[in-house]
């Protein structure tokens, strides 16, 4: 029979595991809701999303700029970790690049709200910026290495270079609902495949 202080310790460790867990559920949430109505949507619309009160958004996330910060380096790592699991299970390299693309997108419609909700605070951007870099950057260049390595795409097209097309090609998405970011990325990925 376990002790009080081995049921008090248990109990703690699963207080702490909810409050992770809730923490992922919140950042889900918000950037799903993010993606839809960028970073200015209301705090309400997160918590239904996430089937939570505001108070406990507000717990996790004292701050808007707080919230942005989470989602971003919660998306830098999801996007991270996406790479390598989808060139493990995707039918070819090209076809892993393509749906890391997709998450990519999705990643740079939240970023692009992010230097509004932190511009009294242009270091952390700064920081924020250099940890995406490092973070993503390799996971970008690991799938185009495997998909030039195929024969899927030719050799030389550089991570960086791909990135910051995309990103250019994301910018003001949001202004005109005429223009489909998506649909000129994939049109970039084509040009890749041709490339050969």
């Amino acid at each position: 029979m376990p002790s009080a202080s081995e049921s008090k310790g248990a109990s703690a460790r699963s207080a702490r595991s909810d409050a992770v867990r809730n923490r992922q559920v919140l950042l889900d949430a918000a950037a799903e809701v993010f993606v839809a109505s960028g970073v200015d949507a209301p705090i309400r619309e997160i918590a239904a999303r996430a089937g939570v009160g505001t108070g406990t958004v507000y717990r996790h996330f004292p701050t808007r700029a707080d919230l942005v910060v989470a989602v971003y380096r919660h998306q830098v790592e999801a996007c991270a970790e996406a790479g390598p699991a989808l060139l493990a299970d995707s039918a070819s390299p090209f076809a892993a690049l393509r749906a890391w693309t997709g998450l990519f997108v999705d990643f740079l419609v939240t970023k692009h709200g992010l230097a509004d909700a932190m511009r009294a605070d242009s270091g952390g951007f700064e920081a924020l910026h250099a940890y995406f870099l490092d973070r993503l950057v390799p996971v970008c260049a690991q799938l185009l290495d495997a998909a030039a390595d195929a024969g899927e795409i030719g050799p030389g097209t550089r991570a960086y270079e791909l990135m910051r097309g995309i990103g250019n090609l994301c910018a003001g998405s949001g202004d005109d609902p005429r223009y489909d970011p998506r649909r000129l990325v994939g049109l970039l990925l084509q040009g890749l495949r041709q490339a050969e």
